[in-house]
């Protein structure tokens, strides 16, 4: 299963927002806790990543920061507490004009109904990475295409931004997390790539519409129920049927967002044996009708 893919995948259904802040004055930015996830990526100068807990962590150009999904957290010049920094007004602002300390570069997919992937929600709250851009030139590229892009945007002279962004924000945040889970030390501990639960979640993501029980799963799984429910746990973060659920209704929700299909065959596909139980289903995960999802656009947002 190509975990990376399904993360992205999952992000899509969310309102896309990207700009560029430039601090101008030594106060600092707060950004609140949202449903989603997003990145910054330090342009030009050096700060501070300010968290509710832990030590503050210094970011120089190139850097990249993810909240994977949506902690709470600030960027200042010089490190304080938390609760000292103003609040970012969200929008599709144009950065602030004069001398500035440091600049960065915001992305963000914004969940206004449902649960941020189980993936995402497993990792820390906040992510500091140095990119190898020696080793990944792509990545570069990439931002050099958003930054370019949120800059056309603003000045108006960008037709078509509404395919180009999200576009770019799956690509810039796909190589962040191909790089963050190459760096990372798994002696000792499940991988998410781990082939037995592997095999499970490629039958889930394969056939979601299958009654499936936790008898069948650990069969695919070639392991013993009780092993194999504890280890998909510590592996995926949830137990395998509410993870059976929150994918049906995480394709229900794409389906909604990109066809026009009857509510009925939807349902149907994804598992559900009538349109009042996924419609019911739906509504518990994601706060909202089937139908009025459906009717809600995905709005370009600022971050």
């Amino acid at each position: 299963m190509d975990l990376i893919s399904e993360i992205i995948g999952t992000m899509r259904v969310g309102s896309a927002g990207a700009r560029l802040i430039r601090q101008t004055d030594r106060r600092g930015v707060r950004f609140s806790a949202f449903s989603g996830s997003g990145f910054h990526i330090i342009r030009r100068g050096t700060c501070w990543l300010i968290t509710e807990h832990g030590e503050p962590v210094r970011l120089g150009p190139g850097d990249v920061v993810l909240a994977s999904s949506g902690a709470a957290h600030g960027l200042r010049a010089t490190p304080c507490a938390l609760a000292d920094l103003p609040e970012v007004v969200p929008g599709p602002f144009p950065p602030e004009p004069g001398p500035a300390d440091f600049e960065f570069l915001c992305g963000a997919y914004r969940l206004d109904h449902g649960p941020a992937p189980q993936y995402l929600s497993a990792l820390p709250d906040l992510i500091a990475l140095s990119p190898k851009y020696e080793r990944t030139p792509r990545l570069r590229t990439l931002i050099d295409l958003l930054a370019a892009d949120v800059a056309a945007d603003v000045a108006g002279t960008a037709p078509g931004t509404g395919a180009t962004l999200p576009a770019l924000l799956d690509l810039v945040l796909a190589e962040v997390l191909r790089q963050w889970y190459d760096e990372q030390d798994v002696s000792g501990r499940p991988r998410a790539d781990d082939p037995r639960i592997a095999a499970a979640l490629r039958e889930i993501h394969e056939n979601p519409q299958r009654a499936w029980t936790v008898a069948q799963l650990s069969s695919a799984a070639a392991m013993p129920r009780t092993a194999f429910t504890r280890r998909f746990t510590t592996v995926v973060g949830v137990p395998p049927m509410k993870y059976l659920t929150t994918r049906r209704l995480s394709r229900a929700a794409r389906m909604l967002r990109e066809s026009d299909a009857p509510l009925a065959a939807i349902a149907r596909q994804v598992g559900y044996t009538s349109e009042f139980a996924f419609s019911a289903a739906f509504r518990r995960v994601y706060g909202t009708s089937p139908g009025s999802f459906r009717r809600t656009p995905v709005l370009l947002a600022g971050h």
